[in-house]
């Protein structure tokens, strides 16, 4: 069978490889659509750390079951058309058995630390798959793991109807997280350097936007929120003086998700915490968000189609990872269909 591989960096290809045998308590699937992650752009330059070489990508994935174990605890049936949860843990350490099973201590990511499922066929826990609703297309369906993301980023925050949610970055994740928080009755407030992601963000119908290399964003948050500031504010870009800049957006009393990855240590003024009491959270990956997100799709309370940049096949996959690494600025989200 087919499937795209990163020998090394900068090295992606489509190879030839045994079609999987499952295991135990593992269902076979043909992956009909898998979207392409920043994170896999991050593992082709070879700046994610976490990734081992060489390495399958693909971890948003759309498939129809081939063969799955009677016994699995959805009733899921050959045929039936499912998402693939890609946080494999262990179900025993404390994280695990606390049921935040995204912080296990020794959890391994379909394309970073084993094998994803950018192929036509793949092999995953018969339990951590995902029943894809009749409206919606394998397309939007492999959209919704982004969407988990975004969403896990709102839930660890607590984030209530009626509150200023600002949203730093505006990649696939923060817009998505503003487009939820909008979804919920929050007003979002999204911000990045680039112009033209704002402007498609108010095309979008994101409430309010701000150029932070332009404007003064602190005092553009204080216009907009009546003084208070933000209740909660996500940071989705990854970038040290925007996890800095958190502290001067949050409200006091307000609370800071953290979802972008630092490739650097950050120095924040903890004084400011105090004085403002803020809680701040780690927000990483996400945990039982999957049928949430595909709802909210299937609704199209969070219409993720409008971030669909491009579909393209297998066989295009090396050349677009390759294209979207040189020109980020193009694209939005792309997913390879089968």
């Amino acid at each position: 069978m087919k499937a795209v591989q990163f020998a090394e960096p900068w090295q992606a290809a489509v190879i030839d490889i045994d079609r999987p045998v499952p295991a135990e308590g593992q269902a076979l699937l043909r992956i009909t659509a898998a979207g392409i992650c920043g994170s896999d752009i991050g593992a082709y330059r070879g700046t994610n750390g976490l990734v081992s070489y060489p390495r399958v990508i693909g971890h948003e994935l759309c498939g129809v079951i081939e063969s799955i174990p009677a016994d699995n605890p959805r009733g899921l049936k050959a045929g039936d058309r499912v998402v693939v949860d890609p946080y494999l843990y262990c179900g025993h350490c404390y994280p695990c058995r606390i049921g935040r099973t995204n912080c296990c201590t020794d959890l391994h990511v379909l394309g970073v630390h084993v094998d994803g499922g950018m192929a036509e066929y793949y092999c995953h826990p018969a339990d951590m798959l995902i029943p894809v609703p009749e409206e919606l297309t394998d397309v939007q369906a492999a959209m919704a793991e982004p969407l988990t993301i975004s969403l896990h980023a709102i839930h660890r925050g607590g984030l209530k109807a009626g509150e200023y949610c600002a949203v730093i970055g505006a990649g696939p994740i923060g817009l998505v997280a503003a487009m939820a928080a909008q979804a919920y009755g929050a007003h979002a407030i999204l911000l990045d350097l680039v112009q033209e992601r704002l402007d498609f963000a108010r095309d979008l119908g994101i409430e309010h936007t701000i150029n932070s290399g332009r404007e003064n964003a602190e005092e553009r948050i204080r216009e907009i929120t009546g003084g208070d500031m933000a209740q909660l504010v996500c940071e989705c870009s990854g970038a040290n003086p925007a996890v800095r800049a958190t502290l001067d957006y949050v409200s006091n009393a307000g609370r800071i998700t953290l979802t972008g990855w630092p490739k650097k240590e950050t120095s924040l003024p903890t004084d400011v915490i105090t004085r403002k009491e803020v809680d701040i959270r780690g927000a990483r990956t996400s945990a039982g968000e999957f049928e949430e997100a595909l709802e909210l799709i299937r609704t199209k309370r969070v219409d993720m189609t409008r971030i669909l940049t491009r579909t393209v096949s297998i066989d295009e996959a090396p050349a677009t990872i390759a294209d979207i690494e040189k020109n980020p600025g193009n694209y939005m989200k792309v997913v390879v269909t089968f």
